[in-house]
């Protein structure tokens, strides 16, 4: 599901290496729809990602653009993150994907873009529950996890198997099997 990076990506042909001062030039807001298709070349270039239809970026910066975000390094998309509120418990934001251009990694991005989420003050009602799914395999995304409820005043976080392989995987084997995913959940900030 989430990945904040990964070994050896393939670096996109569409931004070039950034150094570390780029973070002065670097912001970060909500995504518009004209740039769902950057969303999904950055899930594309990731090579890491469950990689979706590019409607499905240009739908996620459309209808929930509030409870998403985009980071532009030198006015260039260089990362995302899409979320969503859960239906049955809107203080409850839903992380699906987040993902940082190679060219853009070692900048923070991932981190500030889920603070700067969580904090928009826009964002009724506020969120007291954050959940996402992680593979075992995917260390980057359970660091950026880990390090975003110490952040989030110190809130607690559990993780419980969600999703199995099979959940996951066609059974008509068209796909390589599919890792379980783990639901992460984080909140209400400030309780131990």
């Amino acid at each position: 599901m989430t990945s904040a990076g990964s070994p050896e990506p393939r670096r996109s042909p569409h931004t070039a290496h950034i150094d570390a001062r780029s973070d002065e030039t670097s912001s970060i807001r909500r995504p518009r729809v004209d740039e769902g298709i950057d969303l999904w070349r950055i899930a594309r270039d990731s090579e890491t990602l469950d990689l979706n239809s590019s409607y499905a970026y240009v739908l996620y910066a459309r209808d929930f653009a509030a409870t998403c975000r985009i980071a532009l390094v030198d006015d260039r998309p260089a990362g995302y993150v899409l979320a969503y509120r859960r239906p049955s418990d809107p203080s409850c934001l839903f992380v699906w994907q987040v993902a940082v251009d190679e060219s853009a990694r070692g900048l923070g991005l991932a981190g500030r873009m889920l603070d700067d989420l969580i904090r928009d003050d826009a964002v009724t009602p506020p969120v007291r529950m954050l959940q996402t799914t992680i593979t075992d395999d995917n260390a980057a995304s359970q660091q950026l996890f880990r390090s975003f409820a110490r952040r989030w005043d110190d809130a607690p976080m559990t993780v419980t198997p969600l999703f199995e392989s099979i959940h996951l995987t066609p059974a008509d084997g068209s796909e390589t099997v599919h890792a379980p995913e783990r639901l992460y959940e984080i909140g209400p900030p400030g309780i131990r």
